[in-house]
């Protein structure tokens, strides 16, 4: 008997280093790029990011269009409106420079663009049929790894919940992983994306679909986190922090691209989607509940999670285990500024049967390491208010 299960490892071709979105019109020119088009938002272009963007594929002999009408938790009609602006400029290749948000909307023009469909006839497991035009990525954020994962994220506003679109053809062509676009960050989008990062890889350890791959990747990103984030929060201009935020999440990024997720972040999909939260807050805040139900059914694994996070757990019970790794869950999100629960930003007793309606029906689910009931769901979203 084989002592691992068969496992696909994807992942696209990344520079990471500082100076590496330099490299935008090289690699623009060996993907044939004609006319580019460029999508990104206005707190890039304000802190001046896109201009070096631009500069380099001038520099290139490269022309270029831009869509910058993406807002965060990016909307289905705001990828329908880029997808329009894509053809009606003629473009060949796709530059995303931004967090998440702009590069999953990025990702989501390209396939709208090709495929000729509504971006929600994508929704779930590989159901892009014809793959977009070229797409490198530049995050200008610490947490998402949107710019190598094979996850994008769309709100459907009519339904009000986070479409996730997971599919090999959602991986970039290129990522351009530069620290020093991270320094415009403010300290709470530092602290809520630094806190995504750290979901991304304690999910992805636990998920069903684990490997060894992936789990190494997992282990090194929660260290990195637990390390460097307060640090990155409270003295946002020291370059060191910042890049070794920037390495957890192309870490975790490389371990939940491949293992999955769970409970954690199919639930922010759902409230994050319903009342337009930040996705890094809702995962944070929903973390060590979704852990708290979990842990029975992986108790080594989150052990082994605690350890990385510098706990010293030998000779503890499961029950004084899982505690000091929740309390130390806690302390590192309240340190960072993200305090309160759910109720706090809104969310009501009301809200929670449709909220666990759309939870249930989340591809991220299906990998959570201990299957979770409509009735497990609400209890968890409860204890999270």
């Amino acid at each position: 008997m084989p002592l691992y299960e068969m496992r696909k490892f994807v992942a696209p071709e990344f520079i990471f280093g500082v100076g590496s979105r330099h490299r935008v019109g090289h690699y623009a020119r060996l993907l044939s790029a004609r006319r580019v088009l460029i999508v990104s938002d206005p707190g890039v272009i304000a802190a001046g990011w896109l201009k070096d963007v631009q500069n380099d594929l001038t520099a290139s002999g490269i022309e270029y269009a831009l869509f910058h009408d993406v807002t965060p938790n990016p909307k289905d009609h705001e990828v329908m409106a880029g997808a329009a602006v894509y053809a009606a400029q003629d473009c060949d290749v796709i530059v995303a420079l931004g967090g998440g948000s702009v590069i999953d909307c990025a990702k989501a023009i390209g396939i709208v663009h090709t495929n000729r469909k509504d971006v929600a006839c994508f929704e779930g497991v590989d159901q892009v049929d014809v793959p977009g035009p070229p797409l490198i990525s530049i995050p200008t954020t610490a947490g998402t790894a949107a710019d190598i994962s094979q996850f994008c994220i769309i709100v459907n506003t009519a339904e009000r919940y986070k479409m996730a679109i997971i599919s090999k053809t959602m991986v970039p062509d290129i990522a351009l992983i530069d620290p020093e676009t991270t320094l415009t960050m403010p300290p709470y989008l530092t602290a809520c994306t630094g806190l995504d990062a750290l979901t991304h890889a304690i999910e992805a350890y636990v998920s069903t679909a684990n490997s060894p791959i992936a789990d190494v990747h997992a282990l090194a990103a929660v260290g990195l986190v637990t390390r460097h984030l307060r640090d990155a929060v409270a003295r946002p201009d020291v370059l060191a922090a910042r890049e070794n935020m920037l390495l957890a999440s192309l870490q975790a990024g490389l371990a939940f691209s491949n293992a999955s997720l769970g409970a954690v972040h199919a639930m922010a999909h759902s409230v994050g989607g319903y009342l337009d939260l930040p996705h890094g807050e809702c995962n944070a805040l929903l973390l060590a509940p979704v852990l708290d139900f979990n842990m029975k059914e992986a108790a080594d694994r989150y052990t082994r999670i605690g350890e990385a996070m510098g706990l010293d757990l030998q000779g503890r019970s499961e029950r004084q285990r899982r505690l000091a790794i929740i309390d130390a869950i806690d302390r590192l999100r309240q340190d960072v500024g993200v305090r309160n629960g759910l109720s706090g930003r809104g969310v009501t007793g009301g809200d929670v049967s449709p909220l666990t309606k759309h939870a249930i029906a989340d591809a991220c689910l299906v990998t959570n390491p201990r299957r979770a009931s409509a009735a497990d769901i609400k209890a968890i979203f409860s204890d999270a208010l």
